[in-house]
């Protein structure tokens, strides 16, 4: 991936002097994200708890899964994007506004896949009604809006070098890299979903998201992981070029998780 050349000697920091602490500077965006990602986690906590009590099929089209692992996975993405974007060179007010809108957008997604998890019926590709078409197009619309959003960011990432200690310049482009391979494929998912179902085969839909599930769950998360072992690297006595090897040790093996996840894809296609 990008960044691949070890830091230079002269960003060595003196001997003594102890590693760039991980950062998350606290605006008024930043403690948004925080409190709305904390609400979607124990959203996703809460729903873990409806499925132990109420039981039912954890895998399938209508299941207590997709408010659990929904919650989950946006609420850990809206934290870790809002403080990962705070090492990009992005305007400040810029960076707020796309936050703001992402922000809104996790919301509304996690809230319609739990609106339906509650009535009994799918969240995407359900076409029954008027009412549940609706919000599968607004699921849909909902996810086209987040590729937008995280593309630009990822491409500010590329633009310009990210600040940050050793290292987190390249797990935060390696992080939206991948990430956009997970948003690729969720993309790819509901569009060959929405296809099978305009042309009559509805349950066949529902079963074919599931050779991608895999890639678009481990490619989600790299925006997390990377950049908080950056950060975590930070606060260890370790040299800086230590710690850049450990990050691009760490990106190589996600490299390597994210291409089984296709090779596995393309073989159960």
């Amino acid at each position: 991936m990008a960044d691949t050349h070890a830091p230079t000697p002269h960003l060595r920091p003196a001997a003594g002097t102890a590693p760039a602490p991980v950062r998350f500077p606290v605006h008024r965006i930043d403690t948004l994200c925080l409190t709305v990602g904390l609400v979607l986690v124990v959203s996703g906590l809460a729903h873990l708890l409806v499925f132990a009590v109420d039981g039912g099929p954890w895998n399938g089209p209508v299941s207590w899964r997709k408010p659990v692992t929904f919650g989950l996975s946006f609420g850990a993405t809206l934290v870790a994007t809002a403080w990962v974007t705070s090492y990009l060179r992005v305007g400040p007010r810029l960076r707020a506004a796309l936050l703001g809108v992402f922000a809104a957008d996790c919301v509304v997604e996690v809230g319609g896949i739990t609106l339906q998890a509650w009535r009994g019926v799918p969240s995407h590709l359900d076409m029954e009604t008027p009412f549940d078409t609706a919000v599968s197009l607004t699921l849909a619309v909902g996810g086209a809006v987040l590729v937008a959003l995280l593309g630009v960011f990822a491409v500010a990432s590329f633009r310009h070098r990210p600040t940050g200690p050793a290292g987190m310049p390249l797990a935060v482009r390696s992080g939206f890299a991948v990430l956009l391979v997970g948003l690729a494929s969720g993309a790819v998912m509901i569009a060959r979903g929405v296809v099978l179902t305009r042309t009559g085969h509805q349950e066949a839909a529902y079963h074919s998201t599931a050779p991608l599930k895999p890639l678009h769950a481990v490619s989600l998360h790299a925006v997390l992981v990377l950049p908080a072992l950056a950060g975590l690297l930070s606060r260890t006595p370790w040299s800086e070029r230590t710690r850049w090897r450990a990050v691009a040790v760490a990106t190589g093996c996600y490299g390597v998780a994210v291409v089984g996840a296709v090779v596995w894809a393309a073989l159960t296609w």
